[in-house]
């Protein structure tokens, strides 16, 4: 295991541009006042840090409750892994033919399905071991506007291009200082969210981050068409790419079987060894090997008779990435734990995935056994020692072998919503996360549609 520095995280933030603050319409908090040259203090009951898959739905679900919200994200718009990830099939939200996973995630994904005159799988069929046919594919342009939407209408305040520089409590708020285009801005909250995916928030408030030296694969998600799978030879095409593997012009790790790339004409096949989005730096190389890789094979593609007018249709503008940093929590949830179902005291919310394991070798998901749902508590939300903190989504507190099934979207939404649902409570209650009853968050939660263990 290792620790992220503070330090470090602070020396990769580059050189910005730095000027007026240009105020952004919402009605969840309030401008107060000057805190030196060009910096702007605002405060809020609740800010959610990361406008990804968790983060979305816990700024939601914390402005529903009837907290002011502010939502920073540093990107151009909602969704993570959903939209700017391309990964645009979020699951799962049943479990052997019961749903396990509502409230504000499925309620975005069903109405982003029904707005595209989409169709919902039909969940009461047995997958088997196929879990990908219960997998919701959704429109992702409509899904980020679904998500904004309905932020706007619950008076969340989004700040878009937005980073996180510093952070410190005082008092019982966290002050966080944030840079973005033309922006010096100092946000005082009462309760903080980690939705960063990297637990960036947590490590740069001070606490402890934990990963492995080995991190699972980033994937480039991309379309490719101009070929008739029917009419080309596969054979000759695999000895063409075993050639070009040996002549070291390709990396066979990165696609491993050109005829899965083929069959599926891109998407979810690419891995990209060490794929990092911790830092900008980190972030910047794996873009970079991401697109590399996929104009290396577009071109090797095009040599191959049959495929010569293959062509590019659509690329995400970022590799996903699958893994980086969690959080050291009150409660590390294990891969014993996750695939036992087991049900803890504060357990307040389901997931449901195969364990699934990227590596240099694939992935061979590993699945639960018959009946078994796993459960999150509360406590593997919450970075140790801390107070009026929160995480949710991938950097949650588990071991890697369950992370790699927690990570999930589905089950990313459904800790958002407890994230979003706790910090109101502690707000009102004004208390920290770890202190507010598990009765009343799983009633809260219930109120607002979710499934609670």
């Amino acid at each position: 295991m290792t620790k992220i520095a503070r330090r470090t995280m602070l020396r990769t933030i580059g050189g910005i541009s730095l000027g007026s603050f240009i105020p952004v319409l919402g009605k969840a908090s309030t401008l107060d006042k000057k805190s030196g040259e060009n910096i702007k203090t605002i405060t809020t009951d609740i800010l959610v840090i990361g406008g990804g898959t968790a983060g979305t739905i816990a700024a939601i679900q914390a402005a529903r409750a009837g907290c002011s919200t502010i939502l920073v994200e540093n990107g151009s718009q909602l969704g993570g892994t959903t939209t700017t990830g391309g990964v645009s099939f979020p699951g799962l939200f049943h479990a052997w033919g019961k749903q396990v996973i509502s409230g504000i995630g499925w309620e975005l994904v069903s109405e982003t399905v029904k707005l595209d005159d989409g169709q919902l799988p039909d969940f009461s069929i047995p997958t088997g071991r196929q879990h990908w046919k219960h997998q919701v594919h959704v429109n992702p342009f409509i899904y980020t506007m679904l998500a904004e939407e309905k932020c706007m209408q619950a008076g969340i305040q989004i700040r878009y291009y937005e980073t996180p520089v510093s952070i410190r409590f005082k008092g019982d708020n966290w002050e966080v200082d944030t840079v973005g285009k033309g922006t010096r801005t100092k946000i005082v909250c009462k309760q903080l969210i980690d939705c960063t995916g990297n637990a960036s928030v947590t490590s740069l408030a001070g606490f402890n981050v934990l990963r492995e030296e080995e991190t699972q694969p980033g994937t480039l998600m991309f379309r490719i068409e101009g070929y008739d799978m029917e009419n080309i030879d596969l054979k000759l095409i695999r000895e063409k790419y075993e050639e070009a593997v040996a002549k070291g012009e390709l990396v066979k790790e990165e696609f491993r079987n050109i005829h899965s790339l083929l069959q599926s004409h891109g998407n979810n096949v690419q891995h990209i060894a060490g794929a990092d989005s911790t830092t900008s730096e980190t972030h910047t190389i794996t873009n970079i090997n991401g697109r590399s890789s996929l104009m290396k094979h577009l071109r090797f593609l095009r040599t191959l008779p049959g495929c010569e007018k293959t062509r590019l249709i659509s690329m995400q503008p970022e590799t996903g990435v699958r893994e980086t940093y969690r959080i050291d929590g009150e409660y590390q949830i294990t891969h014993e734990d996750y695939t036992s179902g087991k049900v803890f005291d504060d357990s307040i919310c389901y997931s449901f995935y195969p364990i699934d394991l990227h590596d240099k070798n694939g992935v061979a998901p590993k699945h639960l056994q018959e009946g078994t749902v796993a459960t999150i508590p509360l406590r593997a939300l919450v970075p140790k020692n801390s107070r009026n903190l929160l995480v949710a989504g991938r950097c949650l507190s588990s071991d890697r072998l369950a992370n790699s099934a927690l990570r999930i979207q589905a089950s990313c939404m459904a800790m958002g919503q407890v994230a979003g649902a706790t910090a109101s409570l502690a707000v009102k209650s004004r208390k920290s996360p770890v202190d507010v009853p598990v009765d009343d968050i799983k009633s809260i939660l219930v109120h607002h549609g979710a499934i609670v263990p």
